[in-house]
């Protein structure tokens, strides 16, 4: 109940000003433990760096307009940019949900938070949360987001299946989420689309779309979250097959 109080406080606070990584932490009990799901039959790639590329380049190809426009972002909307790292994206959305809006930046390395919440303060971008996470749980609480981004981050999570069974109860009704990354195998910092299908598809997320996005930025997919009725038992969960002879 602290937990819930205190992310309560936060969302109506929008505290920005969460500068102090003792200040950074868990919005939301933990969810179902990770040893109830399959571990991923394949590599998981290591967290090496808090950015994929200069920013420049990135806001060249129109990066953060292509999954606005795609995932159909608007202002007053909170979304979740899941695995926020240097906050490329939290920067930009917070300007596109505007004063009305809020972004959660999420992310399961604290010191990427906290100079992530240092950048906000000096750009005085007030309406961003920062929340840590696990592995295997992004700790947000229920209903809290209308979308959510995980961009170039999906092959490093440790914990595929139970960190998207945990997620599903932080998204509204009809909310949808978009994940970004590259056709490689995910040893090499990407995921091959049917992998990544199969392992949504586990889960009970559903398919909406697939595009490719301009230059070298790879494919963005998005799903729909399963419905809390529709959520399977954790042990019902079967893990996809390696379908990139990495293993």
């Amino acid at each position: 109940m602290r937990a819930l109080a205190r992310a309560a406080t936060l969302l109506v606070t929008l505290g920005a000003a969460c500068a102090h990584s003792a200040e950074i932490g868990y919005l939301a009990p933990p969810g179902v433990p990770a040893k109830e799901f399959p571990s991923p039959l394949r590599p998981v790639a290591q967290i090496v760096s808090p950015s994929r590329s200069g920013e420049e380049r990135r806001d060249a190809l129109n990066e953060a307009g292509q999954i606005a426009r795609l995932l159909e972002l608007k202002p007053g909307m909170t979304v979740g940019d899941i695995g926020a790292g240097s906050g490329y994206h939290t920067v930009r959305l917070s300007r596109l949900v505007g004063p009305t809006g809020s972004v959660v930046a999420q992310d399961v390395t604290r010191d990427y938070l906290t100079e992530l919440a240092r950048r906000t303060e000096r750009l005085k971008l007030t309406n961003v949360i920062f929340a840590l996470g696990e592995p295997h749980d992004p700790r947000l609480p229920a209903s809290l987001l209308d979308a959510a981004i995980l961009v170039h981050m999906y092959h490093e999570i440790a914990q595929p299946y139970a960190f998207l069974y945990n997620l599903a109860p932080a998204l509204k009704p009809g909310a949808r989420i978009g994940i970004v990354d590259l056709e490689r195998p995910t040893a090499e910092h990407g995921t091959p689309i049917e992998l990544l299908r199969c392992e949504l598809t586990a889960v009970g997320y559903r398919e909406i779309s697939t595009s490719q996005l301009a230059g070298d930025g790879g494919y963005l997919a998005v799903f729909a979250p399963p419905a809390k009725a529709a959520l399977k038992s954790p042990r019902d969960i079967v893990a996809c097959a390696d379908r990139t002879g990495t293993r």
